[in-house]
Formats: C-alpha cells, sequence, structure tokens
C-alpha cells in the first residue's frame, strides 16, 4: 500500500464519520484545500471550518470511489459523495486530487472537482433551513 492510499483513507474514514477535526488532521499544518474553482482555504483550521458545516448537518455521509489510483505521492479519486440529511439523500459527483508527503503521510493539497452550480441549487436550500 502506498502512502497516498493510507491517508486518503484515514481522511475519508474521518469525513464519513463527520469528524471535520479528525480530516483536517489528515492534512499538514500549511495544507490546502479546494474545491475548484474557489480560492483554497489554507491549514488544518481552515479544512476543519470547510467541511465542518456539511459534515455538522447531514446525518450519514459516504464518498464512494468509483475509481481510485494512487502513488507515495498522489491520489486521484472519482467519487460519488453522498450526504444524507432530514432523511433524504443528496449526491455530488467528484473528481479529486490529493498531493501527498509521503514521508509524515499528510495531504498537502486537495483538490475536489465538481459542478458546482446543480450541487449549490440542491443543497443551498437544506442548508439554509
Amino acid at each position: 500500500m502506498t502512502a497516498g492510499y493510507r491517508v486518503t483513507e484515514r481522511f475519508l474514514a474521518a469525513v464519513h464519520a463527520r469528524d471535520a477535526d479528525a480530516a483536517a488532521g489528515c492534512f499538514a499544518e500549511d495544507g490546502t484545500y479546494a474545491n475548484v474553482p474557489h480560492a483554497p482555504v489554507a491549514g488544518r483550521a481552515g479544512v476543519a471550518a470547510l467541511l465542518r458545516p456539511i459534515l455538522g448537518r447531514a446525518e450519514r455521509v459516504r464518498w464512494e470511489l468509483v475509481t481510485a489510483s494512487y502513488t507515495d505521492e498522489r491520489a486521484w479519486l472519482e467519487r460519488v459523495d453522498r450526504f444524507w440529511i432530514d432523511g433524504r439523500e443528496y449526491s455530488v459527483a467528484c473528481n479529486g486530487v490529493a498531493e501527498v508527503d509521503p514521508a509524515r503521510e499528510l495531504i498537502t493539497g486537495f483538490r475536489d472537482y465538481t459542478d458546482l452550480a446543480p450541487w449549490r441549487a440542491l443543497i443551498a436550500p437544506v442548508l439554509a433551513g
């Protein structure tokens, strides 16, 4: 198993547990997370703040891997991200790239690519309420 695999598995386990702080703990202290095309957030506190609203609102979260490829320095994750809120499932297709420091087994950068317009139209009213 590669470092990329091990650290992204820890990250996904934290996401599935809806634990934004544990997910952020998988990042280097100066690591970044970007929901492209938005500017990345930096640092563990920034990553936790980005993830906390959706993870905290959902009763259940599952980021289903469709395909994945790993090296020690990188992970490519084609996913369907599923969130159950008020008993209803909301899902979005994503492609993510994690840059990994293999010596420390920490994520130094994570970029998620998705079509944000349909996702926002679907989830914004739910999160506002």
